[in-house]
């Protein structure tokens, strides 16, 4: 294998959840960049066949598969289409989620619920569902998309710390039990990326403000920025890493 290899995503296919637009949307475009084929996943189906046809104009093979990622048997359905009628998955990179802010102490119980659904249940149901046919193939790749949070806390977001926490405690407990099979099992951990989830904070001046000074690398990252690691996650590279969350943050774990 050629150094280049380890990075060429080419005859792969990676499911992508929640890919209609931010970190999602730019990691199916960064995989298709690398040669991989696309199969992007949303709810809103409008919207995931537009994003779709951005990328396609680009020359990129994208296909889109709609399902509720926290409905178990939508998931099972979605995930049997997929194999059956465009391929076998290589790559399945779990980016659903949603955030919700409010001090602790009011978090309503409907929201609690919803991003424990959203944010971890939809990691398990997909992550099982896809990793049956890779353990009958010996091989695959599962990125799980953490974040910060999974280390660190802020005032009103206890619960989403509490699901990200738990995505990296389920990224092990995958690796520990599926690595045997050929798959590597992992995880990436943004920091503060401008995206639409965190729009309220982009329009936040003081927020910058502080987030500018709290980073080493002084800014908010670029979505872009999340690429290389996914890529490396992805392809041969990461062979014999498994297990493991991967901070791409500036530098915020880093520091005090």
């Amino acid at each position: 294998m050629t150094k280049r290899g380890l990075f060429d995503l080419s005859g792969k296919r990676a499911l992508i959840t929640g890919s209609s637009l931010g970190i999602g949307y730019a990691l199916a475009q960064g995989l298709a960049e690398y040669g991989a084929e696309i199969v992007m996943n949303a709810r809103n189906s409008e919207r995931l066949e537009e994003s779709a046809a951005t990328l396609r104009a680009c020359g990129f093979k994208v296909h889109t598969q709609a399902f509720d990622v926290t409905d178990g048997a939508a998931v099972a359905a979605g995930v049997a289409q997929i194999e059956d009628k465009i391929g076998p998955i290589d790559i399945l990179i779990n980016n659903a989620g949603m955030q919700f802010r409010t001090p602790l102490e009011d978090f309503p119980e409907d929201k609690w619920d919803l991003l424990l659904r959203t944010n971890i249940t939809s990691a398990f149901l997909v992550g099982k569902a896809v990793a049956k046919p890779m353990i009958s193939r010996k091989a695959g790749k599962i990125i799980n998309i953490a974040s910060v949070q999974a280390e660190l806390a802020r005032p009103g977001i206890a619960p989403y710390t509490a699901t990200k926490g738990a995505i990296r405690n389920l990224t092990k407990g995958m690796a520990t039990d599926w690595a045997q099979y050929g798959m590597q099992i992992n995880a990436i951990a943004p920091g503060y990326f401008a995206t639409p989830l965190n729009q309220a904070l982009v329009d936040d001046p003081a927020f910058t403000e502080w987030l500018v000074k709290r980073t080493p690398a002084g800014r908010w990252g670029n979505v872009e920025e999340l690429v290389g690691a996914a890529v490396f996650l992805a392809g041969s590279g990461s062979s014999f890493v498994n297990g493991h969350t991967l901070y791409v943050d500036g530098g915020m774990t880093a520091s005090i």
